[in-house]
């Protein structure tokens, strides 16, 4: 049962498997089916072992998890779990991204996919159309977002968790937006960006830009705060506004419009996301664990490894919004 294992720091490195996917080994989530323990994972049942409490009206200070030693060895995937929620809340990939791999190298060659030929129809005996699907002729480079709060353990310890936990959660979100970033200039990679007729995208253009991918539908648009707020505010939208499960705004025609914060110029961003873009993870959130554990650590840093491959032919534009 959960309340006699031993936990110890010896867990995090275990190859090839985070911390929870090893406690779960120890702890099987089944064998907890019909209890009151169901729907716990297996750190979840350890923070409820030595009654920690991470939320509520009597959430507990920092200096709960360091009550002992095997506790103090949770606190570095409270602190992992807790930024890769705020990373998870900033991401505007689950919209974007048509697929996710994950490798064990600092480099990514994806797949490119080009269609050739018609089909509209093959006579007998004629040649079928031809889609070829060829590794990129380049590698796709990985990069490390990372972020560090710089600290000592005597200005946390006496912070209740559920306040830490905002500090924490923003650290992920603004590495969340740099790779948000990253995703947008590849998907703009390669791309020349429609022009408008006047000082700002007019609801014409948008649905002309909507309408304009000739293999695919363009099911997202991503664009900077400004333009999102000028396409909110046409004549048109008003009535016909959206918001769907995402918190994103849909237009009457069934584009989705995600607001990018840091995207750094007026280009909008067109795409299927069923086909246009591959995210790659070379790594999932990683956290130090070995300072976390001591309670005189006077740092917290948090790194994630991701890269991006656009992988289909014609499935992106762009357009200038200003």
């Amino acid at each position: 049962m959960y309340d006699n294992i031993t936990i110890e720091k010896g867990l995090y490195s275990v190859s090839g498997k985070t911390f929870t996917q090893v406690l779960s080994e120890l702890d099987p989530d089944e064998i907890y089916t019909g209890t009151d323990l169901e729907g716990l994972d297996a750190f979840e049942r350890q923070l409820k072992r030595f009654d920690i409490k991470v939320k509520g009206a009597d959430c507990d200070r920092v200096e709960k998890f360091f009550a002992n030693t095997q506790s103090a060895v949770l606190f570095p995937e409270y602190v992992r779990r807790t930024i890769k929620q705020g990373l998870d809340e900033a991401s505007i990939l689950p919209g974007v991204v048509a697929a996710t791999t994950y490798t064990d190298s600092i480099d990514y060659r994806g797949l490119t996919v080009e269609a050739e030929g018609t089909v509209s129809g093959v006579a007998q005996g004629g040649t079928i159309p031809v889609t070829n699907v060829r590794l990129a002729s380049t590698a796709s480079a990985l990069t490390k977002f990372a972020r560090r709060i710089s600290c000592s353990y005597e200005s946390i310890r006496k912070q209740r968790l559920e306040a830490f936990a905002v500090i924490l959660k923003n650290m992920g979100a603004e590495i969340s937006r740099a790779i948000n970033k990253a995703a947008c200039n590849a998907l703009k990679a390669g791309e020349t960006a429609t022009e408008i007729t006047g000082s700002s995208i007019t609801y014409a253009e948008l649905a002309s830009f909507w309408a304009s991918l000739e293999n695919h539908d363009m099911t997202t648009v991503i664009a900077p705060p400004a333009a999102i707020a000028q396409i909110v505010a046409m004549d048109q939208m008003k009535c016909c506004t959206a918001v769907n499960a995402d918190g994103n705004i849909t237009t009457p025609f069934g584009l989705t419009l995600i607001k990018c914060g840091n995207m750094g110029e007026n280009i909008a961003i067109g795409l299927d996301r069923t086909s246009a873009l591959e995210m790659v993870y070379g790594t999932d959130v990683i956290v130090d664990f070995d300072k976390l554990i001591s309670t005189q650590c006077d740092e917290i840093s948090a790194s994630i490894m991701v890269g991006f491959s656009k992988l289909t032919e014609g499935a992106v534009k762009t357009i200038k919004t200003a």
